[in-house]
This record gives C-alpha cells, sequence and structure tokens, in this order.
C-alpha cells in the first residue's frame, strides 16, 4: 500500500489537473475501498517455469470478475502456468486497481472498460492494453416499485450509481441523455438526482428510502431485489445482441514485452476457465461463492447468487465495438474528451489460444495496433 500511496501522491497534480478524464478512472467494484492480497490456493503445479517466477493477477471481489475468482480459487490459472507462479491481488475500486498496474505491482488486471480507456488515454497510449474479455452484462436499474412505476416515474427520483464517472454512471448518465432529460454530469442535479455513492452502502439506503433506486452491477442488484425492489431496467437490453463489456482484462506493456509467454498462458488459463465456468454453471456459481467467502469473511445468500448469476456473461471475446461505444457514451455525458482508442487492443495472444482449440478468433474491431 505504501507503493501505491507514494505513486498516488506523485500523480495529484496531474490527476487534478485532468479531473475530467480523472473520473473515467473509477470502476465497478463494491465494498470496502481498502486492498485485500489473496495468494493462489494452488500451489505451482511444479511444471516447467516460464520467463517470469510469478505472475500476479488484479481483479474485483465481484461476480462480474467471476472468470478471475474461479480460476485463482480452481487452480485453473496455476495450472497453464506451470512452475511460474500466480499471486492474486483483489480490490475494491479501479483506482487503486490501476495505480497497482501502473506503479509495476500486478502485471494483469481484469477491470472494467471506463478504468481502462482512462488509463490508457491518460498514458499516451503506453499504460496498458487489453487483451481479453471476461464478462458480458450484469448490471440493471433496480427501483423501489411504490415510487417508481414507470420509466417517466424517475422524474425527481433519487438514483444511485457507484461513482462518479464509472461504468455504471457513464451508462446511466448516457440512457437520461437519450430520454432527453437534462442532468449535470458532476453534480448529478437535474431532471433525476443522481446520487453516487459506494454499492457497500447502496442496499441500506435503498431500504431506508435515502434512495429511489440504482443503476448497478451484481450482485448489488440482486440485493436490491431482495429487498423489494424491481428491475425496471436490464441494460443488456439496451445493446445490440444484449451484449456489452464490463470486464476486460489488461496487462502492461512492459509485462507483455518482457513475458509474452506468461500472458499467453494467463489468458490460456482465462480461456478454460470460462469453458469450464460455461460447461457446468451451478458449480461455478458455488466456486464464485466460496472465492468471495474466503476473500471477504462473508458468501451471498442464496437468494441473491441464484438471481444474479444467470445475468451475467462469461465470455473471451471482449466485445470492442461496445468498448468504443462506452467511449461515445462517455464523451456525450460531458465527462471525457473524445479519446483516441487505436492501438487499446492486443489480441494476437488470445486469438493463438483460441486457434490452438480450433476456435474462432475474435475482433479488435479496429482498434488494435496502430
Amino acid at each position: 500500500m505504501s507503493v501505491l500511496r507514494t505513486s498516488a501522491r506523485r500523480r495529484l497534480a496531474v490527476v487534478t489537473a485532468l479531473p475530467l478524464a480523472a473520473l473515467l478512472i473509477t470502476s465497478c467494484g463494491y465494498g470496502s475501498k481498502a486492498d485485500k492480497s489473496a495468494a493462489s490456493p494452488a500451489a505451482s503445479t511444479g511444471g516447467k517455469k516460464l520467463s517470469a517466477d510469478q505472475v500476479r493477477i488484479g481483479y474485483f471481489p465481484n461476480l462480474t470478475h467471476a472468470t478471475a475468482l474461479v480460476g485463482v480459487q480452481r487452480g485453473i490459472f496455476q495450472k497453464d502456468l506451470g512452475g511460474t507462479q500466480v499471486k492474486g491481488t483483489t480490490f475494491n475500486a479501479g483506482p487503486s486497481e490501476v495505480e497497482a498496474l501502473n506503479a509495476g505491482s500486478i502485471d494483469i488486471g481484469f477491470i472494467g472498460p471506463s478504468p481502462a480507456i482512462n488509463a490508457y488515454t491518460q498514458s499516451g497510449g503506453k499504460s496498458l492494453k487489453i487483451i481479453g474479455g471476461s464478462a458480458s452484462g450484469g448490471v440493471k436499474l433496480v427501483v423501489n416499485p411504490k415510487k417508481v412505476k414507470s420509466v417517466d416515474d424517475l422524474k425527481g427520483k433519487k438514483i444511485a450509481t457507484p461513482q462518479l464517472g464509472n461504468t455504471q454512471d457513464v451508462a446511466f448518465l448516457n440512457w437520461l441523455n437519450s430520454k432527453g432529460w437534462k442532468v449535470d454530469p458532476q453534480s448529478g442535479k437535474g431532471a433525476v438526482s443522481v446520487v453516487r455513492e459506494d454499492n457497500s452502502v447502496t442496499v441500506d439506503a435503498f431500504r431506508t428510502g435515502a434512495i429511489d433506486g440504482a443503476w448497478v452491477p451484481e450482485p448489488t442488484a440482486s440485493q436490491l431485489l431482495g429487498e423489494g425492489g424491481k428491475t425496471l431496467i436490464d441494460e443488456s437490453s439496451l445493446w445490440p445482441g444484449k451484449k456489452f463489456v464490463i470486464t476486460n482484462i489488461v496487462v502492461s506493456q512492459s509485462f507483455l514485452k518482457a513475458h509474452p509467454d506468461v500472458v499467453q498462458a494467463v489468458l490460456k488459463g482465462s480461456v478454460d476457465t470460462n469453458k469450464w465456468i460455461n460447461a457446468n454453471p451451478d458449480q461455478a456459481k458455488a466456486s464464485a461463492n466460496d472465492a468471495l467467502k474466503s476473500l471477504s469473511g462473508k458468501a451471498l445468500k442464496p437468494s441473491v447468487l441464484d438471481s444474479a448469476w444467470p445475468s451475467i456473461r462469461i465470455t473471451d471475446d471482449p466485445l470492442a465495438a461496445t468498448l468504443q461505444a462506452e467511449a461515445d457514451h462517455a464523451v456525450s455525458a460531458g465527462l471525457l474528451k473524445k479519446p483516441d482508442l487505436k492501438g487499446i487492443y492486443d489480441l494476437d495472444p488470445l486469438n493463438k489460444v483460441l486457434t490452438s482449440e480450433g476456435r474462432p478468433t475474435v475482433s479488435d474491431a479496429g482498434l488494435g495496433a496502430k
């Protein structure tokens, strides 16, 4: 943590000078903002060591990061890495994970689209590369049905998002714009009051009536449903094919250059994990919940888990076209200047893995290497 604090102080002047862009560094985590370390429960398989002694993988204790939760918990990543040791570290917000990646404290991260976009653009295209997909969907607008019976009833209501400029905040502001409802992106004041608060307090705020609803990821959305909430909008219904990126796999460019074999092995582990999750959904959600209990000390209630799990699609495809769309949404919401995302993807390692298994390759939507 001292490395992260020192790095944060050095970067403070830059972040202060770029307030709008800096907002987009936040992500979709929930709970405490303190980082927690989680060593892989599976020891090195004793196989051949790759070009690095270890690889440090960052992710959130969140169901939309199920690939990392399950892949680390079941030792799938470790199996594919052989003698190179996996070290997992969890984060509860995008800023700390991006800082860790930039500071060299982690090598690879599972992270939402907004922090990936922001890190890439702020660094002039030198910070990270998106190398794979992980999850789509898992985001809903849940409301108090006694106060909000239709979309029009949202006017004048208080609706929470996880953080100013985070992935869900951008989505909600963009949706409000599409309705022609004016909301100041900074203050959240307007036709609808957008309340920015950590997901860890959203359920209590909903229960007490302090907010009338929330545009949030799973499992927070299902926790609100358990409190009597009703799904007004499933964000997937707003996207072509009901698919949009919620979690990507990123790598620091320095680690990618120095250890391409390790990166490809991690991607093999991701593909293997996703294949297992999709083939064994019941076992997979139990495994993800076991990982959450190990990391946080508390498992999700079965009713919440059963509600949340089906709305999340686990995928190898980074859905690159939707990343560009999400960046455009941030621009239209007034939270980001139009970014140049050319070069943000390097999908060659992932496509090599997919090709070796006789599976179709995935597209970078024209946002690959310059």
